[in-house]
């Protein structure tokens, strides 16, 4: 079956640039976030509070995507759809 073997190349691309993606994400807002404390330190624990904020967002849509990755690759919806088709 062609199907189960591209859900799982698709379910590897998903949570490897999903991966990728968070990981640059969260690398990129730490170094901002460093640098804007270095240049106001007054304002470092509101920048603090949003960094964590959003880094908990980053990661939320990560694991949403991990999720469904996986849902797919256990319960995949598309093989009810191929069982059905006339051979």
């Amino acid at each position: 079956m062609e199907v189960i073997s591209f859900v799982a190349l698709a379910a590897g691309l998903i949570i490897g640039l999903g991966a990728l993606g968070a990981c640059i994400g969260i690398g990129i807002m730490g170094s901002k976030y460093l640098e804007s404390a270095a240049r106001q330190p007054e304002l470092m624990n509101e920048l603090q509070t949003k960094m964590f904020l959003l880094a908990g967002l980053i990661d939320a849509a990560f694991i949403i995507g991990t999720g469904i990755a996986l849902w797919f690759a256990t319960a995949n919806p598309f093989l009810a759809q191929i069982a059905n088709l006339p051979k």
